[in-house]
């Protein structure tokens, strides 16, 4: 499986290398970040879906947002979308959710994030993440994914909180570069795919220029870098 997590502000740059760079990825699976959640958001989703090849599950307004999308070989068995908690002053985020399946194979959770620029706020988000991806289990199985902007580097208290339970998939099996920000000089790692034991990771990183996209098309299309992981669900034994 690839799974392509991707901060698309709000798709306020080049759309058509937007719609290159996901397309190049090919992902079973994108999360997305800053994804339109205003008026027309509906409309905007639907064209990321035919521009990406990709169908909608769940996410954008409803979730502050994040959203998720998946190719059509995958069946959507729950969708569910999350607000967390406001702090006065700073802006409302939430969580994209879905527990997905391919034909015949074993059941995975994924949750697309979008993580506060305060400190304080973001580790309280983690742990509201996690308690939600436990939740998720009863339905999902053991198989986790967490994508998105962590607003954050490793080290940080949220990362930390992160990856007591789940695998940094770049730190396991880095696969290309792993600062994803921003897009045009990228000098920080503050997106990241995070999975539970259940999931093995095969690879991630930023892809270094992906099938069919032109020159310059990955600084254009936003002001984050595509995470690209491959993943692997084995069937519970």
């Amino acid at each position: 499986m690839r799974l392509l997590s991707y901060n698309v502000r709000s798709l306020r740059d080049d759309r058509a290398a937007l719609g290159r760079v996901v397309r190049g990825c090919a992902p079973d699976v994108l999360c997305v970040q800053e994804a339109p959640r205003f008026f027309g958001w509906r409309s905007a989703a639907a064209r990321l879906a035919r521009e990406t090849g990709l169908l909608y599950v769940t996410g954008g307004a409803p979730s502050c947002g994040t959203m998720i999308l998946a190719a059509p070989r995958l069946a959507v068995e729950h969708a569910e979308d999350v607000t967390l908690p406001l702090t006065p002053g700073l802006h409302r985020r939430g969580l994209a959710t879905a527990v997905l399946r391919a034909a015949g194979g074993p059941r995975f959770t994924v949750v697309s994030c979008h993580l506060s620029l305060d400190a304080a706020e973001r580790a309280r988000q983690a742990g509201a993440l996690l308690d939600r991806l436990a939740a998720l289990s009863a339905r999902g199985g053991p198989a986790g994914i967490v994508a998105g902007d962590l607003n954050e580097v490793p080290g940080g208290r949220a990362f930390r909180l992160l990856t007591g339970p789940l695998r940094d998939a770049w730190r396991e099996a880095p696969e290309g570069g792993g600062d994803t920000f921003p897009s045009r000089r990228p000098a920080r790692r503050i997106d990241a795919v995070l999975c539970t034991p259940a999931v093995r990771v095969l690879g991630c990183g930023v892809p270094a220029r992906p099938q069919g996209t032109e020159p310059g098309d990955l600084a254009r299309a936003t002001d984050h870098l595509p995470l690209l992981a491959r993943l692997s669900v084995p069937a519970p034994g």
